[in-house]
């Protein structure tokens, strides 16, 4: 990775270097929300930049309240918008430095959902959480599904729910059944979680009974953002024999608001594990394909400050994104820029990588104590969970800020 320098304070440790330069959508005060670039502690405000013509891009792609638009104008188009902002906050006879108004605080910022998300898909792609939740729930020696080696198994989540990283979020009522219960109660969900998860954003449509493959795939992914797919598995419990995650994942997933550039994470990229047995033909893949991305989740209540209670890495999924891509298409599915697929939870070999109180408390077997002593097993109403991400290199730092969460209780 080439050093680069720019003249733009940014703090030594910050997720935004000049390296990152992540979107997202941002307002101030009452105006309307537009498209900015982070840097630091500060966005640069592109449709600003665009007004004072040092970019290619109409101003009015960058008024808009989400980024679809402007993501569609393709991968050429919208890497350079990044890359001459990276030069003009490197050079040193940079116009912007006689144009303070294009520099925002992101503290006087309100964040949103960078894209208007028409499709959620989420996988489950993960083997250590996969294995986890088999052993808990099946057959300890036969954790996996006959078929999860052989596909990324993935379910059709919902898009409607999906909330910008400071969203509060209502803990959700439904059918509860336990094992010493002849019927089902409606309750609010006692077992509420959070899912530690990244999501990627697609950058470039396709037409009903188009394949991606493997190949193309990066084409197609606009970038990365953290995610969190909140679940109530007590919910989840009765209602998924036999179709799968419903109302116990459909009331709230949250979404970081700065969308990092596959381009960005290009620097991070390493193999992923070892695939047996061998795929079928359509999802092999060639090269690194997994970015080293470390991720950390940290819970906190109104009596306790922030804990950390995992420390996982992106680069453990078994299933890569450009696979996930090829299987998603693979039957003609059509996909549409702004639509948000999420990896399926994030575990690592060890318990301290657990990316769910699922496994955290082993189905809530093992209480875990946040730092004033208090005992957890899953969330309580008031709590707040908050998942941080970055990926590290020879000193050179690329974030995602953070997808933050409080549970309010049951309206």
């Amino acid at each position: 990775m080439t050093t680069l320098h720019t003249w733009v304070s940014v703090p030594e440790k910050s997720d935004f270097s000049i390296y990152n330069l992540p979107f997202g959508i941002f307002s101030v005060n009452d105006e309307a929300p537009k498209t900015g670039i982070a840097i630091g502690e500060q966005i640069v405000d592109l449709a600003a930049v665009s007004e004072l013509g040092l970019l290619e891009v109409s101003a009015s792609y960058f008024r808009k309240k989400t980024l679809n638009e402007f993501i569609a104008l393709g991968k050429k188009i919208t890497n350079k918008v990044r890359l001459d902002i990276q030069n003009l906050l490197i050079s040193e006879n940079s116009p912007l430095k006689n144009h303070q108004e294009v520099f925002v605080s992101q503290q006087d910022a309100k964040m949103h959902l960078p894209v208007h998300v028409g499709d959620y898909t989420d996988f489950y792609s993960s083997i250590e959480h996969a294995t986890n939740v088999g052993k808990m729930f099946r057959d300890p020696e036969n954790a996996l599904l006959p078929n999860w080696k052989h596909i990324p198994v993935g379910y059709h989540g919902r898009a409607s729910s999906i909330v910008v990283s400071g969203t509060n979020i209502h803990r959700p009522m439904g059918q509860v059944k336990t094992n010493n219960m002849e019927v089902p109660v409606f309750k609010a969900s006692g077992n509420l979680d959070f899912e530690l998860e990244m999501g990627f954003v697609v950058g470039k449509s396709t037409e009903l009974g188009e394949r991606v493959s493997t190949k193309q795939a990066t084409e197609h992914i606009f970038g990365l953002v953290l995610f969190n797919d909140w679940s109530a598995r007590d919910i989840q419990k009765w209602e998924y024999v036999p179709l799968g995650p419903f109302l116990g994942k459909s009331f709230a997933s949250s979404m970081s608001p700065w969308i990092v550039t596959l381009e960005a994470l290009e620097p991070f990229k390493v193999q992923g594990p070892e695939q047996k047995p061998e795929v079928l033909s359509y999802l092999a893949y060639e090269g690194e394909r997994n970015y080293d991305i470390q991720l950390e989740v940290g819970m906190s209540s109104p009596t306790s400050e922030e804990t950390t209670i995992s420390k996982s890495n992106f680069k453990y999924m078994y299933w890569n994104m450009m696979q996930q891509l090829a299987h998603h298409t693979v039957n003609g599915c059509n996909i549409n820029v702004g639509d948000v697929m999420a990896s399926g939870t994030i575990s690592g070999k060890d318990e301290s990588s657990y990316g769910s109180l699922l496994e955290i408390s082993w189905g809530g077997k093992k209480p875990f104590e946040l730092n004033d002593g208090s005992k957890r097993t899953f969330i309580e109403d008031n709590d707040t969970v908050t998942i941080r991400g970055f990926a590290e290199k020879e000193g050179k730092r690329v974030g995602f800020g953070e997808v933050t969460g409080t549970i309010l209780p049951s309206k």
